[in-house]
């Protein structure tokens, strides 16, 4: 479990997270909320590329912010970022090894971990494939499958499916849901498409301007009026 508690960030005069405080259980946990609303900030705070201001994050009863940033990987956690990060002139197999070597798992684990991630997530391409050679949704498999990779505890998916159509969108999220059984984690998804966050997400948190307005149940959260002014507008009332 990750507790948050009070947890702000300022840049100069901005406030990106403003006394967040939330909880997110083990499982597969939604966070939403408008452009700005400060959802990639909590990822980098986790990830430990931004220092908050005050608050603290317990994760599995560890004080993460005082884990060095660069031990937070081996620590146990992962993410996947808005813009790929896979190595395109390396190899699928590749690729996925290379976090698996900044995890807390054996080395001589390896090739059986990666290769059991690869199939995990659905690849059916050739391991030895080059990145740089597959298509959208491969690549965007290969992102999840080097962060799942390794035995993690907290898994960040910050918009895995942007840009995705609905097939190749619904395989991810078949994905998604069955982390939790393929790994003893807290995987949190960071998403605009609602579809895939209810389809995921036992539950949900909503940021708008840093503030936590809405924590619970996802179908309820997505029908909390503050949430469907501050972010869904129509597209929950369509719905």
């Amino acid at each position: 479990m990750i507790e948050v508690s009070d947890l702000t960030v300022r840049f100069g005069g901005v406030t990106p997270l403003d006394a967040m405080t939330v909880k997110f259980e083990k499982g597969t946990c939604g966070l939403i909320g408008p452009n700005g609303a400060g959802k990639t900030t909590f990822f980098n705070v986790l990830s430990g590329f931004v220092k908050p201001a005050s608050g603290s994050v317990t994760a599995f009863g560890d004080d993460l912010l005082k884990i060095t940033h660069f031990r937070r990987a081996r620590w146990g956690v992962r993410r996947t970022f808005q813009t790929e990060q896979a190595i395109e002139e390396l190899s699928v197999y590749d690729n996925v090894a290379l976090a698996h070597e900044h995890s807390k798992a054996p080395s001589s684990s390896r090739r059986t971990d990666v290769l059991n991630t690869i199939s995990f997530v659905g690849l059916e391409t050739d391991p030895q494939e080059r990145v740089g050679t597959l298509g959208a949704r491969d690549r965007r498999l290969v992102e999840v499958a080097r962060a799942l990779v390794g035995q993690p505890r907290v898994v960040l998916l910050d918009e895995p499916a942007a840009g995705l159509p609905e097939e190749e969108t619904a395989h991810l999220g078949d994905v998604i849901k069955r982390i939790p059984e393929h790994s003893d984690t807290v995987v949190i998804l960071v998403d605009h498409d609602m579809s895939l966050v209810s389809s995921c997400c036992s539950v949900t948190a909503v940021l708008d301007f840093g503030k936590v307005i809405a924590s619970g149940q996802t179908a309820e959260v997505l029908r909390d009026e503050n949430v469907v002014r501050a972010y869904l507008g129509n597209q929950a009332l369509d719905e």
